[in-house]
């Protein structure tokens, strides 16, 4: 089936779908699932969107995490000790960067009275493009490794 579906994708695509712009999308899917889930079930217990947006992504991180260095990307990820430290907070931070654009913009369209989960759907399009962006150069990069 694979090979038929590259068989049919113009050179110039394959990339994207066998290199490591799919796995990460792959693993970034997983932990969308996750994420979504939680702040949807977040918010039918009465949690506030922008929490529940936030405990979501929080939940939706550690779930990345796991799938990215220990599935997708485990030929990636640096050998135990501090340069895997450095690796783990260089997700921290780009996590943490998703987190805060995430918060905002389920916060801010909430607090305009604009549905959260609309909000929702915007707020993982802005995170992923940043935080892929970011883990891309910084975090899963052979060359990003001092």
């Amino acid at each position: 089936m694979r090979d038929a579906v590259l068989a049919l994708t113009p050179a110039p695509l394959r990339p994207l779908l066998t290199g490591l712009f799919a796995r990460y999308l792959s693993s970034s899917v997983v932990a969308l699932g996750a994420d979504t889930g939680c702040f949807l079930i977040f918010l039918q217990c009465g949690m506030a969107p922008a929490q529940a947006a936030a405990s979501g992504f929080i939940i939706g991180i550690a779930v990345h995490w796991f799938v990215s260095s220990r599935v997708m990307f485990s030929n990636y990820v640096a050998a135990a000790g501090p340069e895997r430290r450095r690796q783990q907070i260089l997700f921290l931070v780009t996590a943490l960067i998703g987190l805060v654009l995430t918060t905002v913009i389920v916060g801010g369209a909430a607090a305009l009275a604009f549905n959260p989960r609309l909000a929702k759907l915007v707020a993982v399009a802005v995170s992923f493009s940043t935080t892929s962006a970011l883990r891309h150069l910084l975090v899963f990069s052979k060359s990003g490794r001092a």
